[in-house]
């Protein structure tokens, strides 16, 4: 008798073991993936922050602007492009738009490091100062009036909304490494490793279009 309930512990136990590691290889094979797809998504964001400052610097220098504007902008766009790892030293005729860059240092740092701080500011601050450019109808519509002035505007509308996208994709790629990473079992094992935890990266990129 003592030896049947042996044998059924014995069972028990590798049964719970068996599942253990079941899980644990099965977390660590979707934390892993998951890793590389904000890793992945946070390397597209950073190339396109760099299209959208590079299409506002095109436009501020392109004499479309008053020159109030096209001062501030210019600023605001360089200062945004000099917050960018990898970022070139002349940025007038930047046509890459940030392919084949390093990804960032630090990327999944958690909290966000000084760098990304900075980089968040920049690029809230030139989202601002593009809509107090360019966020009236009769500023666009006086820019739209000339074919290059139109044409300047769509493309830089087309990266800022495509800017908006790629933060999405990636908060919500943070999103589902934290929420893996969050469970106790996950925790209890230390499946993330030493990898610090991702963050999702916060910024005013809203257009002020209706």
């Amino acid at each position: 008798m003592n030896e049947l309930a042996l044998t059924g512990w014995s069972l028990v136990i590798a049964v719970a073991m068996l599942v253990t590691l079941w899980m644990v290889l099965g977390a660590a094979t979707r934390l892993d993936r998951l890793h590389r797809r904000v890793h992945g998504a946070r390397t597209t964001l950073d190339a396109q922050l760099v299209r959208r400052a590079t299409a506002a610097w095109d436009l501020a220098i392109s004499g479309y602007l008053d020159p109030a504007s096209s001062i501030v902008v210019a600023t605001a766009a360089r200062d945004a492009l000099d917050h960018q790892p990898g970022a070139v030293e002349d940025h007038g005729s930047v046509g890459d738009g940030g392919a084949g860059r390093r990804p960032r240092p630090g990327a999944f740092q958690d909290p966000p490091t000084l760098e990304e701080v900075d980089q968040a500011m920049a690029e809230s601050e030139l989202s601002r100062v593009l809509r107090a450019a360019l966020g009236g109808a009769d500023e666009r519509a006086e820019l739209a009036a000339d074919a290059g002035g139109a044409e300047l505007l769509d493309r830089l509308d087309r990266e800022w909304y495509r800017v908006q996208l790629a933060r999405r994709f990636y908060n919500d790629a943070v999103v589902a490494v934290r929420r893996i990473r969050a469970k106790g079992y996950v925790r209890l094992f230390r499946i993330a490793g030493r990898a610090p935890n991702p963050q999702t990266f916060e910024m005013d990129d809203a257009t002020g279009l209706q």
